[in-house]
């Protein structure tokens, strides 16, 4: 039903287009209410003048545009329109409006009648847009079909220099400036009137009337079994055969459904090339003149079948819908296309102006570069002089600094030769007092050993004391003791003897201990007066190093074999200890 409204929309723009007489846009109620009339009679539609009154009845007269019409013309005509009608007699009643305000005045080479069919297949092929215009793809394929239906050849570098001539202003041609095409004649020379109408019929029957096919061929009568010549005419649907080709007497239809079929049969009764199509309660045999007549008709009605079992429209309707598909994808990917490539150039402007403005800014810091470049120049050349000016005081400066270095490394010089003297000095010193405190380690070691020796000296001589009281009080004992004493005191006077004899051993080791301290204080005599000589040296050099001195010596006992180990006071406390010891024996 879409469709149908689609197609019967077309002529019905055509029919309120023609009668915008100054092309306003806008058409009298008055016009519309005689248009409404008659579309609702040759729609077979009940006309309702009251809803008609009703919808267009208004303050004033003034004029009602394609969009204030187009409610009423859903409403009350278009949504009530069944598949009952003649499409050509409404076809022709919306081009009868059109015709005389349209059609050109030039001389062309088809009829009225043909320009009337052409008309009509271009509201067939048109796009579903307004104005209705037909594009070069189907205006191609529409001058296709009418070479191929003159029996002539395409010319298609006729047609690609046509369409290199196209306005291309225009997305297509109009319904007249197609007409004004095929009547002049330019994709048909060498063609006659008769040849071109005859053309323009066999595609307006194909492509508005559904005519798959049609031509003479002989039928059997079913009840006198006679066989009698028809013209056939195939359509989606059906197969109606009539008297002749004026289609004035038609005999019969032959009913066509997805359960009918088509089968060749073999030559009889004197009849050949013949075919039999069986419905659900009928048979026909049919005789084609030739046996490519009967193949083409046996394969148009078996296509025919095979399309109303699968539900699918006439071949030539389902050409231009997927045409217009196509090129709906087509165009939906060119506006895609388009829109990308605005993007990509409003894309491409904002990159152009980012590039003028960083160009601006470029130029803008490269004056200020340069102005930069100015300055630095005049003051690198002042930084140059002034730094010139530095260069020689520097050196002046540095001159007057090497001369002071060379002083102060000269005075460093005599400062590290004066530290290595000293350094020298202080290792002797070191070796100096080192030798005075082995001198003092010596003469202690003397000391003790005169002083045990002073001791052992000292017990032997209490021991003969000892001895000497005992053989006195032998010597009052009596003379058997006496004789025993005697024993004993020879005993005694061996044991003095020895001790004695120890006595001059410890003497002469005495002796020698006394030699050994005197080298000893000869040593220690040398080391004082090296410690002295350092001292002075050290004291002349600014006292760098403070030298230890020997303490002070207390005076020392001399005996007879040289200066005691020991003191006066000492002494003194031996003796009394001793005297003690013998008055308590």
């Amino acid at each position: 039903m879409g469709s149908l409204k689609d197609e019967l929309l077309k002529a019905i723009w055509h029919a309120f287009t023609a009668l915008d007489h100054d092309h306003s846009g806008k058409v009298s109620k008055s016009q519309l209410k005689v248009l409404s009339h008659n579309l609702c009679t040759v729609l077979k539609v009940p006309h309702d003048p009251v809803a008609l009154e009703e919808h267009f009845r208004d303050d004033d007269e003034g004029p009602v545009s394609n969009q204030g019409y187009m409610p009423y013309l859903n409403k009350f005509i278009l949504e009530k329109v069944q598949d009952n009608f003649d499409k050509i007699e409404f076809n022709r009643m919306c081009w009868t409006l059109c015709v005389k305000k349209n059609l050109t005045k030039n001389p062309l080479l088809i009829t009225e009648e043909d320009a009337f069919k052409v008309w009509v297949i271009f509201n067939f092929l048109s796009e579903d847009k307004y104005p209705l215009i037909i594009v070069t793809e189907e205006i191609e394929y529409l001058l296709k079909k009418l070479t191929e239906a003159m029996g002539g050849g395409w010319q298609q570098e006729q047609f690609e220099h046509y369409k290199v001539n196209f306005d291309d202003s225009k997305d297509g041609l109009s319904a007249w400036e197609l007409i004004e095409l095929i009547g002049n004649g330019q994709f048909s020379k060498g063609m006659d009137r008769q040849t071109v109408s005859m053309a323009i019929n066999e595609v307006f029957n194909e492509l508005i009337l559904d005519v798959l096919k049609q031509g003479y061929m002989m039928k059997k009568g079913h009840r006198r079994k006679n066989w009698t010549e028809r013209w056939f005419v195939l359509k989606p649907n059906i197969i109606s055969y009539y008297v002749s080709e004026d289609l004035n007497d038609k005999k019969g239809d032959i009913l066509l459904d997805e359960n009918c079929c088509v089968e060749s049969l073999p030559d009889k009764d004197g009849k050949k090339c013949l075919f039999l199509v069986k419905c659900f309660d009928k048979t026909f045999e049919i005789s084609a003149s030739d046996k490519k007549k009967k193949q083409e008709w046996i394969q148009a009605i078996h296509s025919t079948i095979h399309l109303l079992k699968l539900g699918s429209p006439p071949p030539h309707k389902e050409a231009r819908q997927r045409r217009k598909e196509l090129r709906k994808k087509q165009l939906a990917e060119q506006e895609e296309l388009e829109r990308q490539m605005k993007e990509l150039q409003a894309a491409n402007e904002s990159k152009q102006l980012e590039l003028e403005a960083v160009r601006k800014k470029l130029e803008e810091a490269a004056s200020r570069a340069a102005e930069e470049e100015k300055k630095r120049l005049q003051t690198q050349v002042e930084l140059q002089a002034r730094f010139s000016t530095e260069l020689e005081r520097e050196k002046l400066i540095r001159q007057q600094m090497e001369e002071q270095v060379a002083q102060k490394s000269s005075e460093l010089e005599q400062y590290l030769q004066r530290v290595r003297e000293l350094e020298d000095m202080y290792l002797r010193l070191q070796e100096a007092l080192e030798d005075e405190r082995q001198a003092r380690q010596d003469e202690e070691t003397v000391r003790k050993l005169q002083a045990r020796l002073l001791e052992e000296e000292s017990s032997k001589r209490a021991e003969l004391e000892k001895w000497h009281l005992e053989q006195q009080q032998a010597i009052q004992m009596t003379e058997a003791e006496k004789q025993e004493l005697e024993n004993q005191r020879v005993l005694k006077e061996q044991a003095l003897q020895e001790a004695m004899e120890q006595l001059e051993q410890l003497e002469l080791e005495r002796k020698q201990a006394l030699e050994q301290y005197e080298e000893v204080k000869k040593k220690l005599e040398m080391a004082t007066n090296k410690t002295k000589s350092w001292k002075d040296k050290v004291a002349h050099h600014e006292g760098l190093i403070r030298l230890i001195e020997p303490g002070s010596k207390n005076p020392h006992l001399i005996t007879n074999w040289g200066p005691a180990a020991f003191t006066e006071a000492e002494l003194e406390e031996r003796e009394k200890n001793w005297k003690e010891k013998k008055t308590t024996e």
